[in-house]
């Protein structure tokens, strides 16, 4: 999958559930479902259940202060985010006015990060976009 494309996903899954708990839900949820009915309009009315649910789910979970819930939503709408635009890439502008529109000002915009490295001979590259351990022996 394109990295543009998965970081998009990343950053709209986090942002969805981050607004599920804010006084923006309605215009979000509506977006969003207005983005399943484009490209997928037979889960459209699946997913607007199940966003109510997350929504549930993460209110239940924050009054229980269960961060553990919270980070497996986003991981969640992440991916579903993602199989969207894996299937239908064009939807990815109107995700992207969708964010544009309802993301918080205050919020940074996630850092895109870029990896490359080339080894040759009996090299080794060892890169990471967070914690690495490494134990050679």
């Amino acid at each position: 999958m394109d990295p543009e494309i998965a970081a998009l996903a990343g950053t709209a899954g986090t942002t969805l559930v981050t607004l599920m708990a804010t006084e923006a839900w309605q215009g979000v949820r509506e977006g969003v479902v207005r983005l399943w009915r484009r490209a997928r309009p037979e889960r459209a009315d699946a997913v607007s259940a199940e966003l109510e649910a997350a929504r549930e789910d993460l209110l239940a979970a924050r009054d229980a202060a269960d961060d553990e819930t919270e980070d497996e939503l986003r991981r969640d709408w992440q991916g579903r985010i993602r199989r969207l635009l894996a299937a239908r890439p064009d939807v990815a502008d109107d995700l992207r006015a969708l964010l544009a529109e309802v993301a918080p000002e205050e919020a940074p915009a996630a850092p895109v990060i870029t990896q490359h490295a080339t080894a040759s001979g009996s090299a080794r590259v060892y890169q990471a976009g967070r914690d690495q351990h490494i134990h050679e022996r």
